[in-house]
C-alpha cells in the first residue's frame, strides 16, 4: 500500500510523503533529518530510529540544510517511489559537497535492494541500513564520520523493536501506528517485501498493549495495529498462562486486548490478506464498539487466473465470498483495496473482471497502481511484463474512474446519517471547521460553532453534504 493513485480522501490520504518530526534538537550536540516513503510500517520505522538517534545524542530538525545527518527511509514496492528517492538522493548530494562531515544514508526496503549500487556505483550515500538493522545505526554513523561507506542489511527472524519507545512523528497528538509484527511470509509474485523485510516475526502482546496504554494516557484517542500482514499475527508466551488467556495470542485476541485498554481507544488494523482474516476476527470487531467498523482488503485482481499467476491462493469467487461474510457479520463496515492495473498476460476480459468485483464490493476508496516490475520477484523471474504502457495506463484509469464513482455513492449513502467523529484538528481549507474520521475512515468536516471542543474529543455530527472523497456535516444539537 504505497502511492495513492487516486487522492479520493482529500483531507487526509497521502502516498510517498515528507516526515521531518517536531522534535526541538536545541539539548542535543548533533541534529538529523529524516524523511519517510511508502507504506505507514516505514513511517513506523522511521519513530524508532528516531528514539535510537535521540539516544545518542542527535536532535531532530526540520531543515535538511542545518543536518549533520540525513536519512531517508526508503520503499522498493513501486518503481516510481525508487526514482523519488534517487531525486532526492542526488539533490542531498549537493548539498554534502557544500558541507563537509555531513552524512547521507538510506534506510528500509530500497537500502537492502539496491546496497551495492547506492554506496559504490551511484557513491550517493555514506550509510545503508535495512528493515532489521536499525539498532546498529550508532555504530555505522561513527564509522562514517571517519570516511568509510557503511552498510548492515542483515535481515533477522528476531527483531521486533519491541522495547524501544517510538518518537512520534509529526504527530497530532491523537492518533498513532503501533507496529505488531515484521516481515511477510507471503510469496505474492509482484511483491519485494518478503525479500526486503525478512520472514514474520510477531511482538509481544504484553508490549503492545503497555505502548496502547501509555500512548492513552500521554492523550492519544486511536491507534493503527501494523503489519504486512496484521491476521497471521500469533504469539505464544514463555509461561502457561503469562498472558492472562493461558494460550497463545492471537490477532483476533489481540484485539480485543488492545480493545480493552479503554473504551475512548479507537483501534484500526492494516494490512489484512484475504485468505487470513478469520470469522473470529470479524465477530471480535463487532464486539467492541471501539474497534473501527473498516477493512483494507487488497483484491489486487479480480480474475482468478491472474490471482493465481499473482500467487494470491483465492480465487474471485472466494474473495466474493469473503466480502460477503464480512457484510453479514458487520452491515456497516468500510472496505478500501489494493488494484493492480496491467499485471503480466492480463487480457481486456480480465480487466473487466477486476471492474466487476469492484463494483460487487462496492470499495469506499482503493489504492490503485499500474504494474511495474520489481527485480528478484517471482513475477520478474516467471513472467513477462508484456502489457503494453499505454493500455496499462488506460486500464488505470478506468479503476480510478470506476472507484471515483464508487467512492461518491458510498458518501451519498451517508447523507443524514450521523456518525461518532473523533476530532483530529483543524479542517486544511478553513479554520473555522474541524477535521476528524468516523468509524468507518471516511473523513469528516464540520463548523467548530460554539461548541468548546478540542482535537482528541468525540463529537456527533449529522452529515447533509459530501465531495467524493469527504463528508461534510453539522454537530448534532440532538
Amino acid at each position: 500500500m504505497l502511492k495513492v493513485a487516486d487522492k479520493t480522501h482529500d483531507e487526509s490520504r497521502q502516498g510517498e510523503a515528507f516526515a521531518p518530526f517536531a522534535v526541538d534538537p536545541s539539548s542535543y550536540h548533533k541534529r538529523f533529518y529524516i524523511e519517510s516513503y511508502g507504506c505507514a510500517m516505514n513511517f513506523s520505522d522511521s519513530e524508532i530510529v528516531a528514539s535510537i538517534l535521540q539516544g545518542e545524542g542527535f536532535g531532530a530538525t526540520r531543515n535538511f540544510e542545518e543536518a549533520d545527518l540525513i536519512l531517508l527511509n526508503t520503499c522498493s514496492i513501486r518503481e516510481k517511489a525508487e526514482q523519488t528517492v534517487r531525486k532526492r538522493l542526488t539533490e542531498f548530494r549537493k548539498i554534502k559537497k557544500s558541507k563537509p562531515g555531513m552524512l547521507v544514508g538510506v534506510l528500509g526496503c530500497m537500502a537492502e535492494r539496491l546496497k551495492a549500487k547506492l554506496l559504490e556505483e551511484e557513491k550517493l550515500v555514506d550509510i545503508v541500513v535495512g528493515p532489521d538493522a536499525y539498532r546498529s545505526l550508532p555504530g555505522l554513523i561513527g564509522e562514517a564520520e571517519t570516511g568509510q561507506k557503511t552498510v548492515n542489511v542483515l535481515l533477522s527472524r528476531e527483531e521486533t523493536y519491541a522495547d524501544i519507545s517510538p518518537v512520534r512523528l509529526e504527530s497530532n497528538g491523537i492518533s498513532a501506528f503501533v507496529s505488531i509484527m515484521r516481515g511477510c511470509n507471503n510469496m505474492c509474485s509482484f511483491c519485494v517485501v518478503p525479500f526486503t523485510r525478512g520472514r514474520e516475526r510477531s511482538r509481544d502482546a504484553q508490549s503492545i498493549v503497555a505502548e496502547v496504554q501509555e500512548l492513552f494516557n500521554q492523550g492519544f484517542r486511536e491507534v493503527t495495529l501494523l503489519g504486512q500482514n496484521v491476521d497471521s499475527y500469533h504469539w505464544s508466551p514463555e509461561n502457561e498462562g503469562h498472558n492472562g488467556w493461558g494460550k497463545a495470542v492471537t490477532f483476533a485476541n489481540l484485539l480485543e486486548m488492545v480493545a480493552q485498554v479503554h473504551p475512548d481507544m479507537r483501534v484500526r488494523f492494516s494490512t489484512s490478506h484475504p485468505k487470513d482474516i478469520t470469522e473470529e476476527v470479524l465477530t471480535t470487531m463487532a464486539r467492541y464498539e471501539n474497534i473501527c467498523k473498516y477493512i483494507h482488503l487488497p483484491v489486487q485482481s479480480g480474475s482468478t487466473r491472474v490471482l493465481q499467476l499473482m500467487n494470491r491462493t483465492y480465487t474471485r469467487e472466494w474473495y466474493m465470498a469473503k466480502v460477503d461474510q464480512i457484510m453479514r457479520i458487520m452491515p456497516d463496515c468500510a472496505l478500501s483495496s489494493d488494484i493492480i492495473a496491467g499485471f503480466c498476460t492480463e487480457t481486456e476480459e480480465e480487466h473487466k473482471d477486476t471492474l466487476d468485483i469492484m463494483s460487487y464490493s462496492k470499495y469506499d476508496f482503493s489504492y490503485m497502481f499500474i504494474y511495474s516490475e520489481r527485480p528478484g520477484t517471482l513475477a520478474a523471474r516467471r513472467y513477462k511484463d508484456d502489457i503494453p504502457e499505454e493500455v496499462k495506463k488506460r486500464r488505470l484509469q478506468e479503476i480510478v474512474d470506476l472507484q471515483g464513482a464508487l467512492s461518491l455513492a458510498s458518501n451519498e449513502r451517508d447523507l443524514g446519517k450521523t456518525f461518532k467523529v473523533l476530532i483530529e484538528g483543524d479542517s486544511k481549507r478553513n479554520q473555522e471547521e474541524w477535521k476528524g474520521r468516523n468509524s468507518q475512515n471516511k473523513v469528516v468536516v464540520f463548523p467548530k460553532e460554539e461548541y468548546a471542543y478540542q482535537p482528541g474529543d468525540y463529537v456527533w455530527v449529522t452529515i447533509h453534504d459530501r465531495t467524493q472523497g469527504t463528508l461534510i456535516g453539522r454537530i448534532s444539537k440532538g
